[in-house]
């Protein structure tokens, strides 16, 4: 990720994170993918209506899904409005598609959504990433490491 793809994710009035995500799984490789999206999704994204809490994706027919986004009814939106839990086909390139179906193929390696911001063109984009999930000793080596760097900022806020 280039500098200039980092200040739009922060300029972004939009930041929809999967936190967990990080706790869970060592990231190995990120991507920035478009998603499919309805009117009424797109409009209930940008109002910050949604989650990426239990999600993951997968690959059918060559083609990537992220399964169990939870994408709230948007409010005005009548009979048209979209169903919440629905599969959503995520846009990558051929070849990314390939590499990641590859890496999924060996045990341990998943596909997980990160981040889903809005780009300067107002589209709903989504950071996946290729992971390995980590052990019980991983997850509280994690915590150990967070609690230390808490306490040293806590520390470092005082001189």
């Amino acid at each position: 990720m280039n500098k200039d793809e980092e200040k739009i994710r922060k300029k972004s009035p939009v930041q929809i994170r999967n936190k967990k995500a990080s706790f869970e799984y060592f990231f190995i490789e990120t991507y920035t993918a478009g998603i499919v999206l309805t009117g009424t999704e797109i409009k209930s994204i940008r109002l910050g209506k949604a989650s990426l809490v239990d999600t993951y994706c997968f690959i059918n027919n060559g083609e990537i899904w992220v399964k169990g986004m939870n994408i709230s009814p948007y409010f005005y939106g009548s009979y048209n409005n979209h169903e919440m839990k629905r599969d959503r086909k995520l846009l990558l390139t051929k070849k990314e598609i390939q590499k990641l179906h590859a890496a999924t193929k060996q045990t341990g390696y998943t596909i997980v959504p990160l981040l889903v911001f809005i780009d300067e063109h107002g589209r709903a984009k989504m950071d996946i990433a290729l992971c390995k999930g980590k052990k019980e000793f991983d997850k509280r080596q994690t915590l150990k490491e967070k609690e230390d760097k808490r306490e040293i900022d806590r520390v470092m806020k005082h001189y």
